[in-house]
């Protein structure tokens, strides 16, 4: 399987879901996501892994569960296009 992994700080940076999901534009839009966190840092991080069971979420989804505030430990959030 293809993919990207990086560190979500860079520099003072830090990276998150929220940002990435709206730099992907368009092409992040027909993704199907699912996400797993080993730490759960707050409650929406239960909706995401609840979502993200079976088929998985839409980035819209996945988008309004995220802000630009939330901060994601040791989480995974893998996208998919097509099966």
């Amino acid at each position: 399987m293809k993919g990207i992994s990086f560190p979500a700080w860079h520099g003072k940076h830090y990276v998150t879901l929220a940002e990435l999901l709206v730099r992907l534009g368009s092409f992040g839009l027909d993704l199907t996501w699912r996400v797993e966190c080993d730490e759960i840092v707050d409650p929406r991080c239960v909706e995401m892994e609840r979502r993200s069971a079976d088929a998985g979420m839409d980035t819209l989804t996945l988008l309004s569960l995220t802000t630009p505030f939330l901060q994601l430990i040791d989480a995974e959030a893998r996208g998919f296009a097509g099966g």
